[in-house]
């Protein structure tokens, strides 16, 4: 794992006042008379596609028409209702492959209503009043666990939380968030939103969180289900797979989620060491994340590796679009063969990939690239499973998070099926929450 001394790596390679810029907001919110005009731009198609291609089912023809009426508390409330994680989502939800992309405007004009920036203003707008919108309803006796302080265990604590059972939240980490908190790119949240978000949702009472303890050490389910009427895990994936490339125990290889992990949580972005040369490996949004926060540091030369060709990347195209525009160079089909360095990384060895149609294979051809920072971002994998069934590598789940086991409900990236995105979790957490208040109440 690399540290401050590793050779190559540097820190304030930038400035703090460039290093501030940088780390802005990537959109900025929208003033008000710019939520109108944006706002005017909706056809509130009565069948409207935006709203199917959203995982939690915001009503979003309504919302909009909400916000042009100068009424954006209410157009936050009717997101809200459907996702209380609206406000996040708002800013780390890829509109542009689901609700923007379903826009009547995008297939007639090639330019969407900007759902996310509208959303982000209603819900901005509503959550700095200081009052809660939900209340409680009369306390039900029933106790409930919800095992991780994510998008979904946070989801899932509110909606049973808001229907009168009593919650305790337990997480592994310090401060609660999750994914949110520790996993995104920083300029995609800035000022703190995620932990402000966290205690904006705990207003509505009845949810306790107890930090720094895990499942499967601190916790059992056998303990778990002994002392609450039903749990909930949203655990998400806290294990890093392996390049099983040689010298990936060098200095200067770590994982892109303990990088951005790290960047998150640090109070002073100069004191963050940043490698010269930056090679990430893989094609996912935390591969995008980590090369680009890269770049923004002050990494000269910051290179994606991904194995397979663009279309295959998981990473949107706006992302890989975005990485492009930072100066980040993407190169396909090529795949790590080793690290080389004394000690410390210095070169990447790629070998050139093909699919001859029995599968991609390395063509034997290699390059090597300088690199005295690697990072590793190619998906991570589930280090608990409480004894639960599986499905692929995953906790399996039937319905609304039901797991092989009576009394415990699963969802968000730890659960089968879904997409690993932010509002599939929250969507899962809400629904197996009302799940739950089903079988609690008979």
């Amino acid at each position: 794992m690399s540290s401050p001394m590793t050779p190559g790596l540097a820190a304030a390679r930038l400035p703090a006042e460039q290093l501030a810029e940088n780390f802005d907001d990537l959109h900025a919110p929208f003033a008000p008379h710019e939520a109108a005009v944006a706002s005017d731009r909706c056809y509130f198609c009565h069948d409207a596609p935006c709203v199917t291609a959203c995982p939690t089912d915001i009503d979003i023809p309504l919302f909009i028409r909400q916000i042009s009426t100068g009424t954006a508390e209410a157009a936050a409330k009717t997101i809200f209702d459907q996702n209380i994680l609206g406000g996040m989502c708002a800013r780390v939800c890829p509109t542009e492959d689901l609700c923007e992309q379903a826009c009547v405007r995008e297939l007639a004009e090639g330019k969407p209503v900007e759902i996310g920036r509208l959303q982000r203003y209603a819900t901005d707008t509503l959550m700095a009043k200081q009052s809660h919108p939900y209340t409680r309803a009369p306390q039900t006796g029933k106790t409930v666990a919800v095992v991780g302080a994510g998008p979904a265990g946070l989801s899932c604590a509110h909606r049973l939380a808001m229907y009168g059972h009593d919650v305790t939240i337990y997480d592994a980490e310090a401060k609660p968030g999750g994914l949110n908190e520790f996993g995104i790119a920083a300029y995609k949240a800035t000022d703190d939103f995620a932990a402000r978000e966290v205690d904006w949702l705990l207003g509505i009472g009845g949810i306790a969180i107890k930090t720094g303890v895990r499942l499967g050490t601190e916790l059992t389910l056998e303990a778990l289900t002994d002392h609450h009427d039903a749990v909930f895990l949203g655990v998400g994936l806290g294990g890093v797979n392996a390049l099983r490339s040689d010298g990936e125990d060098k200095d200067g290889v770590r994982d892109a989620v303990g990088f951005i992990k790290d960047l998150r949580q640090a109070s002073d972005l100069t004191a963050l060491p940043v490698g010269r040369d930056v090679v990430v490996i893989g094609g996912g949004m935390t591969a995008v994340d980590a090369a680009v926060q890269s770049k923004l540091l002050g990494a000269q030369n910051v290179t994606i590796a991904y194995r397979r060709g663009r279309d295959a990347m998981s990473a949107s195209a706006y992302e890989q679009d975005l990485a492009a525009s930072k100066g980040v160079r993407l190169m396909f089909n090529a795949q790590p063969v080793a690290i080389h360095g004394n000690g410390s990384a210095h070169e990447i060895e790629l070998e050139y990939t093909a699919d001859d149609g029995t599968g991609l294979k390395g063509t034997g051809e290699t390059i090597r690239l300088r690199a005295d920072q690697v990072f590793k971002a190619i998906g991570q994998t589930l280090t608990t499973d409480g004894g639960l069934a599986l499905d692929a590598r995953k906790i399996a789940v039937t319905g609304a998070g039901r797991t092989s086991r009576g009394g415990i409900w699963a969802g968000g990236d730890c659960a089968s099926g879904g997409d690993d995105l932010t509002v599939t979790a929250v969507a899962e957490g809400r629904d197996a929450a009302m799940d739950i208040h089903d079988v609690l109440m008979g």
